[in-house]
């Protein structure tokens, strides 16, 4: 079936546009065939218009439409005996209903929608006396039948994106991490401040929150992916951390382009070679965290506690190195950075405690 998928979509046919065009279809036979409806356009829009990537998207755009349409036709009914259909009167129907709405502070999707629907009943109401009530009959019946094959045909499933991104996010936090251990070896006219990797790593963080956010939206009001919540739940206390160990290395990145500036730091420091090693075990143990976010298993934990251990072991050797040192910048730099390495390996540290909860929770 994917692979089915995949080939449609290169020709432009997405699972949203099939989906669309079958909730469309649907709803003009029910409104023209049982309903007996002589206008049933309202329904096939309104379907049209409440398909969405999300389900939770779709119950959004189903409510703001048929706000709109019951305010429009209430309107359009209690002015309807005083106007004719003319150029004034159109003018004084929408501006007094986008008013009315725009007063109740209402999103501008049912501003509009209220301005269209009083136009129509204004215009066809006046014919028909029933027009109005299958107007509204119909916007309900529409985007019910948009809701319902949104929600149970081969509903939207985000995780796997969400999964994509918080791998690359993971990647890209142990590679910058990483590559700021080049800072202490920079002795170039031109010196390097890391500024460009954090930025890009704080971009990455920005898009696996909105993956994480259209995935929470995905599983909104779906009953056949309830059973994914729990997943995601976990991804999202992941991203957490990565999103806290990024604001370390930040911290770091900063600290380190001070350092970069201090001559005792250059030329009387002589520890670099083991903070380069606590850079690198640090980013190590960011590396092997993420390899148990995704799939986990008991080769990938135990992988990381070894990481854990041998960040430990490099960061108080660099420790050790302040012990003769005197320069109080140096010393206030140097323990931001351990304080904050430190700290990310806490927050990859958590996930084996985790772990050994729920181990000992089947356990009983």
């Amino acid at each position: 079936m994917k692979k089915i998928i995949a080939i449609l979509e290169r020709f432009g046919l997405t699972l949203q546009i099939a989906k669309t065009a079958l909730a469309a279809a649907l709803s003009w036979f029910i409104a023209s065939s049982m309903l007996n409806a002589a206008y049933p356009y309202f329904a096939p829009v309104s379907a049209i218009i409440t398909v969405q990537v999300t389900v939770a998207d779709s119950v959004n755009k189903a409510s703001q439409r048929i706000i709109g349409i019951i305010g429009g036709v209430l309107l359009s009914m209690l002015l309807g005996h005083w106007f004719q259909v003319n150029t004034v009167s159109i003018f004084f129907i929408i501006l007094l209903g986008m008013g009315i709405a725009q007063a109740f502070k209402m999103n501008p999707q049912i501003i509009s929608q209220v301005a269209v629907s009083s136009l129509l009943v204004l215009a066809f109401g006046q014919v028909d006396s029933g027009y109005a009530y299958e107007r509204v009959i119909e916007t309900v019946l529409g985007s019910g039948i948009a809701l319902l094959i949104n929600a149970l045909i081969i509903p939207t499933d985000a995780i796997p994106d969400v999964e994509k991104s918080i791998r690359t996010f993971n990647k890209m936090a142990a590679t910058t991490l990483s590559g700021l251990s080049d800072l202490l070896n920079n002795t170039g006219t031109r010196l390097k401040t890391g500024r460009t990797e954090v930025n890009a790593l704080t971009k990455a963080a920005l898009e696996c929150r909105k993956s994480l956010e259209l995935a929470e939206q995905s599983l909104k009001y779906n009953p056949l992916l309830t059973h994914r919540r729990e997943k995601l739940s976990r991804l999202a206390s992941d991203s957490r951390r990565l999103h806290s160990i990024m604001i370390q290395i930040r911290g770091i990145r900063r600290s380190l382009a001070d350092l970069q500036l201090n001559n005792t730091f250059q030329s009387d420091y002589a520890g670099k070679e083991q903070l380069i090693l606590s850079l690198k075990a640090t980013a190590a143990c960011i590396s092997a965290f993420g390899k148990t976010i995704v799939h986990p298993s008991e080769e990938k934990t135990d992988r990381l506690s070894a990481s854990v251990r041998a960040a430990r072991r490099e960061q108080a050797r660099s420790l050790e190195t302040l012990t003769h040192v005197t320069a109080l910048p140096v010393l206030q730099d140097m323990g931001s950075i351990l304080t904050d390495l430190s700290r990310i390996v806490t927050e990859t540290e958590r996930l084996e405690v985790e772990e050994e909860e729920i181990a000992s929770k089947h356990d009983a």
